[in-house]
């Protein structure tokens, strides 16, 4: 590892007692098994590497086992490259690994065919390689120059000291401070921060650098401009006269002490031989340290061996089984002092001297920058560079392998094409904001019709990403109907993105786009799920509910029918399965619901898709929330924030609010609704608003608060978005009517009943029933009570079908029939307190009063001292799943489950997964 603050001890930990504390503390916190991460950062050359050398030295003194990485700033567009370097010494242990890790772990570095896996599928084999190895001695993982990591290894880094838990194991980075606002992923770990030395711990390291009396003014000019950093009090009198020293010393105040500490290394080096500065930038732009490629390329140069001796006696370089500058900045100041003309010819040199079997990406990098102007036949060599990376999972690396291919292009057209590439790949890692400054490259070629719908259609992408902006419909329509005589099937798709950003935002597009997608060409492909959910979407949105209904329930029928592995549905399986799910909700279709909410997250999981995990972890957990299953529902939430978290993604709020509407959590669900309301990314009329205004009036129904739950309700069904009207109907029928404004109830409950009709099933009769109930005061309402509850409990809605008996019990206490009210009553608290629906059974347990009888209080069931995690953990368990089984599918590793396993097996007062199969679970 090559060192970041001088060579001497005294240099290295000079005044870093509480950083060597820190350490010390961090490796016994491990080797208890309590795992522990740690981003050490600073400036360039303040002593980050001697930290991680002295965290390396103290762990192989405790026991432990010490693997390392050092990220390459000229690394950064080869995928997995630094993930690599690290794991490399433990793949002899990777077939302990279930196959689809092993498999991503393999196509990720290249040693096997398939197809690119999921990063995070790759970041849990990577969590669990390394806790594998943790197990037989504890592991110190370092990774120095963490800033320059390629951008597949950082994330996966990230991911894994995220969800490292109860390993004997310690991850440590060094990052320099970065020069801009962006984000790594790194960020949000915890951290050392490291500033410069004291006066005097800096007095003393100059003391020990300058052997050369200094003048009490010279040496404290020195200190003053040196910073207190390390490394600038080291090299900053090496390239500086004895005579200077003595009589006066001169910096340049205008430069950061990083740049001044390079400034001297590039004038230490231009005093150096002409042969000697072209090898070393040879090796300055070899970030690998292979000893052997650079003799080649010397001798491709005519440059013999003994040419890099002067750079060994300046103390620049050092050779013997690596390669290595003293410093980063040594090999930066090296590169950028050279012409641009030398620059090409060492890469040409490392292009020639690289085997093109079994290093092809690094030969054609090389060679792209040895070109000078264009070269086909170099770009087409970066194009295939960037196939093979995206088949490896390596979407950064692909988008700087085709953006340089770009560059490299003659032709106008194909340049215009590969930057469209590269912009796709771009966004497609999550580059957006690079990705649609690059499009602006892309218009400069004379794009043939195909390839401007794709432009436009990228960029509608992008913006909606970026933005959410209402002008993302109309973009993404046009470029649908661009793609109509060219492409139909791909228009349809379109049309459909179209039409869903539509109903997302809100602002009225949503029927235009609906009646020129019905306008649109046929596929001209036997007709798939996508094809039947635009045409049953966009039928419900310019005909009605009743015309479209039925072509709806098809579509999603489909939907739930297809294969899961056919290949064909994989942009349904994530996109629009999530879609077909939603629009079960608009057809008050529990058993598709269910069906299509589960088979998203199973799709999901058996993907190792984390990006898309969360949104179908949030969906089922709506979903949990109307079957009644609320400790489920919380289980699957949560999950989704620890991946969020993890993976850095954007959080997802809705199911939270409605979880918590439904338990009657005011505050929370205020909270979070207040959050939702204050987002700029959110449309008034758009649908997460309309979601959180549909978890208000859930919240306000329970609580008695029936003339907010009917502003709330009548906000909610004012979305374009079908699920939430036809969710939201019932809410704004219970409130009209306890609010005392009958006429908004019967108007309500004429448009929910069509839809019911039209539906057929037995939540939306059951729901029809319930709502008429509420609406009459003739002799056929106990009948419709009745109905109700019936129909509701041949349903999965248990949570409707709870409070279906409790309208009926109100009712029937209006009517002065106490004791057959208190019966139902006390049935329905009985169900809404087992539900957790907690301001609906206080609503009950006030109704039960009034009629004489004080509810009977919950009993307490051990399990639920249990977090939310550990109960999900413990329901895993309970079904037979092992704790390997239930690791990969929590993304955690084993050794981790079994430390919730403990904790539950405490709090439970048991011994055996045997007697926690026997326990009432909630």
């Amino acid at each position: 590892m090559p060192t970041d603050s001088g060579e001497s001890e005294l240099a290295n930990l000079l005044g870093r007692r509480a950083e060597r504390d820190t350490v010390k503390q961090l490796l016994i916190q491990a080797h208890a098994g309590h795992s522990a991460t740690l981003v050490v950062r600073g400036e360039a050359g303040i002593g980050k590497t001697a930290i991680l050398e002295h965290a390396r030295d103290t762990a192989a003194r405790s026991g432990y086992r010490v693997e390392s990485a050092v990220g390459a700033e000229s690394e950064t567009q080869f995928a997995f490259a630094g993930l690599h370097q690290l794991c490399a010494p433990l793949l002899d242990r990777v077939g302990v690994l279930p196959e689809p890790q092993q498999a991503a772990l393999g196509v990720a570095f290249g040693l096997r065919g398939g197809a690119a896996p999921d990063r995070f599928l790759v970041g849990l084999a990577t969590l669990n390689l390394l806790a594998e190895i943790a197990e037989e001695q504890p592991l110190l993982c370092l990774v120095d120059d963490a800033q320059w990591l390629d951008e597949a290894s950082a994330q996966v880094l990230a991911f894994v000291a995220r969800r490292v838990a109860a390993e004997r194991m310690a991850l440590v980075f060094a990052q320099r401070d970065a020069s801009t606002n962006e984000v790594h992923p790194l960020s949000g770990l915890p951290e050392l921060r490291l500033d410069g030395l004291g006066d005097k711990e800096a007095e003393a390291l100059l003391a020990a650098a300058v052997r050369t009396p200094l003048d009490d003014e010279v040496r404290e000019r020195i200190i003053a401009e040196a910073r207190g950093n390390p490394l600038a009090l080291l090299e900053l009198p090496r390239s500086t006269p004895p005579t200077q020293l003595a009589g006066g010393f001169e910096l340049p105040d205008t430069l950061t002490v990083p740049h001044r500490v390079e400034d001297e290394f590039r004038r230490r080096t231009g005093s150096l031989p002409p042969d000697t500065q072209l090898l070393l930038l040879v090796a300055a732009a070899d970030p690998t340290g292979n000893v052997a490629l650079l003799s080649r390329a010397a001798a491709q140069l005519g440059i013999a061996r003994r040419g890099a001796a002067p750079a060994e006696t300046a103390g620049l370089i050092k050779i013997d089984t690596r390669v290595r500058f003293r410093h980063p900045l040594a090999r930066s100041a090296v590169y950028r002092a050279a012409s641009p003309p030398d620059q090409r010819r060492a890469h040409g040199a490392l292009a020639a001297a690289t085997d093109p079997q079994l290093d092809p990406d690094r030969r054609a990098w090389h060679r792209a920058q040895s070109v000078l102007g264009t070269d086909e036949e170099a770009a087409a060599e970066l194009e295939r560079s960037a196939d093979r990376a995206r088949a490896r999972g390596g979407l950064a690396a692909a988008a700087a392998f085709l953006q340089r291919a770009a560059t490299l292009t003659p032709d106008h057209a194909a340049r215009a094409r590969r930057a469209l590439e590269a912009a796709r790949a771009k966004h497609e890692a999550g580059a957006s904001e690079n990705a649609l400054e690059l499009l602006t490259a892309a218009p400069l070629g004379p794009l043939d019709p195909l390839q401007r719908a794709h432009l436009d259609l990228l960029r509608a992408q992008i913006v909606f990403h970026l933005t959410r902006g209402t002008e993302v419909s109309g973009m993404l329509m046009d470029a649908a109907k661009a793609f109509a005589p060219l492409d139909a099937a791909l228009s349809r798709e379109t049309y459909l993105h179209a039409l869903d950003a539509a109903i997302i935002n809100g602002g009225g597009d949503a029927v235009r786009i609906a009646e020129a997608a019905l306008a649109a060409p046929a596929p001209g492909v036997p007709t798939r799920p996508v094809d039947l959910l635009l045409d049953g979407l966009a039928t419900t949105l310019t005909k009605g509910y009743a015309a479209g209904a039925p072509g709806l329930r098809h579509a999603l029928e489909a939907f739930r029918n297809s294969p899961l592995t056919d290949p064909e549905q994989d942009c349904q399986s994530d996109r629009w399965l999530w879609l077909a799910g939603r629009n079960a909700v608009a057809i008050l279709d529990d058993e598709l619901l269910y069906v299509l909410a589960a088979r998203n997250v199973q799709l999901a999981r058996e993907a190792g898709a984390l990006a898309a995990l969360p949104a179908a972890l949030n969906f089922l957990s709506i979903t949990s929330v109307l079957m009644g299953d609320l400790a489920y529902a919380d289980e699957l939430a949560t999950e989704a924030t620890v991946i969020t978290q993890a993976t850095g993604g954007v959080p997802l709020r809705h199911a939270r609010v409605i979880l918590n509407a439904w338990r009657g959590d005011q505050a929370e669900t205020t909270a979070l609704n207040a959050v939702i309301a204050s987002d700029g990314t959110y449309p008034d009329e758009g649908a997460e608003v309309s979601l959180a205004q549909y978890a208000m009036a859930v919240l306000h129904n329970g609580l008695g608060n029936y003339s907010v739950a009917q502003e709330a309700a009548a906000r909610a069904c004012r979305s374009d978005e079908q699920s939430v009207s036809s969710a939201g109907l019932p809410e704004l029928i219970e409130a009209s009517v306890r609010a005392g404004e009958p006429e908004r109830a019967a108007l309500a409950l004429e448009q929910f009943s069509s839809r019911a009709y039209a539906c057929g099933t037995s939540w939306a009769l059951g729901l029809a029933a319930r709502s008429r109930a509420l609406t009459s005061t003739g002799p056929g309402t106990e009948e419709q009570y009745r109905e109700a509850i019936e129909r509701l409990g041949e349903s999965r809605m248990a949570s409707d079908a709870a409070r279906a008996h409790l309208v009926y019990g109100e009712w029937l206490r209006r009517e002065g029939r106490r004791q057959d009210a208190r019966k139902r009553l006390r049935t329905a608290h009985q169900l809404l307190s087992e539900l957790g629906l907690a301001a609906f059974a206080e609503r009950a347990a006030r109704e039960l009063r009034a009629t004489g009888e004080h509810p009977r209080k919950r009993s307490t069931q051990p399990a639920h001292a249990l977090t939310t995690h550990e109960l999900h953990i413990a329901r895993l368990v309970a079904t037979g799943a092992t704790s390997r089984e239930i690791a990969a599918q929590l993304f955690l590793s084993p050794r981790t489950i079994e430390a919730h396993l403990r904790n539950i097996f405490r709090k439970l007062g048991i011994t055996s997964r045997r007697q926690l199969k026997d326990l009432p679970l909630p």
